[in-house]
C-alpha cells in the first residue's frame, strides 16, 4: 500500500514536479533458501512458516514513495531454483534492472549455488556499458541456530570477491534486514537507471569485477 501522498502524485499531481520508475528485479537462488517468503516479507509484510516452491517465475509487485518527488514501482520475478528453470534463465533476466541473490545462512551448499548464480546472471545480461546489474546477496535464515557461515568480514569478503554491490544478513521470519536490503538495492538501481543489453549481442564484451565499497557492501548480524 502507498501512501496518500504518492496515491496524489499518480491521479493528479503535476508530471513536472514528479517522476515514476518502475524496475524489474530478478530474486534468484537455490530451492528452499526462502526467496519467495523475503518477498512476501517486504511486499505484504507476511510469514508463512510452509510455504509452497515456487515452479517457473511468480510475480509481485510493489509500489513505494521512495522521496517526494519519486514513486517507485518495483516488479519482483521470483525464479525457481530447481536446475531446470536455470537453463532458462537468459528469458527471465531479460530486462531486469537489480538482483537479489539469497542464500540459506544454514547450508554452505546454498552459498557456493549462489555464486554460481551470479555468474550465470552476469553472462547472460548486463546494464549499458557492459556493466553488471546491481546485485545484493542476502544470508537469510539468520535466526536459525547453528549457522554454517563465518562472520561478518567474511561474508564480506565472498561479497567482494564475487563484485556484489553489497550484502545482508536476513530472516524473513523474524523481519530482519529484509526492508534494509531491498532499499539499499533500490539506491543502486537509481545510481545507474539506464537501459539493458544482452550479452548474446556483444560477444567481445568483458565482465567487469567491481569490488563492493566498504559503505555500500553491509552485513548486520542478527
Amino acid at each position: 500500500k502507498i501512501s496518500a501522498s504518492a496515491e496524489q502524485k499518480m491521479t493528479g499531481g503535476s508530471a513536472a514536479s514528479w517522476r515514476e520508475k518502475l524496475f524489474k528485479v530478478l530474486v534468484i537462488g537455490d530451492l528452499g533458501v526462502g526467496k519467495s517468503s523475503v518477498i512476501l516479507r517486504y511486499v505484504n509484510k507476511r510469514f508463512v512458516e510452509k510455504y509452497k516452491a515456487s515452479i517457473g517465475v511468480d510475480f509481485a509487485l510493489k509500489t513505494i514513495e521512495w522521496d517526494p518527488q519519486t514513486v517507485v514501482r518495483l516488479q519482483f520475478w521470483d525464479i525457481a531454483g530447481q536446475e531446470r528453470f536455470r537453463k532458462m534463465s537468459r528469458v527471465y533476466y531479460k530486462g531486469a534492472m537489480g538482483v537479489l541473490v539469497v542464500f540459506d545462512g544454514t547450508k554452505r551448499s546454498t552459498l557456493e549455488a549462489a555464486s554460481e548464480w551470479k555468474r550465470d546472471l552476469d553472462g547472460k545480461v548486463r546494464l549499458d556499458g557492459g556493466r553488471p546489474l546491481p546485485s545484493v546477496l542476502l544470508a537469510n535464515k539468520c535466526d536459525l541456530k547453528g549457522r554454517d557461515r563465518g562472520d561478518a568480514s567474511w561474508l564480506n569478503t565472498f561479497c567482494e570477491e564475487n563484485s556484489f554491490s553489497g550484502c545482508f544478513e536476513t530472516s524473513a521470519k523474524d523481519n530482519i534486514n529484509i526492508d534494509e536490503a531491498v532499499d539499499f538495492l533500490v539506491t543502486q538501481m537509481m545510481l545507474r537507471d539506464g537501459g539493458l543489453a544482452d550479452e548474446e549481442d556483444r560477444n567481445d564484451s568483458v565482465a567487469v569485477s567491481r569490488a563492493a565499497d566498504d559503505s555500500r557492501s553491509r552485513t548486520a548480524c542478527c
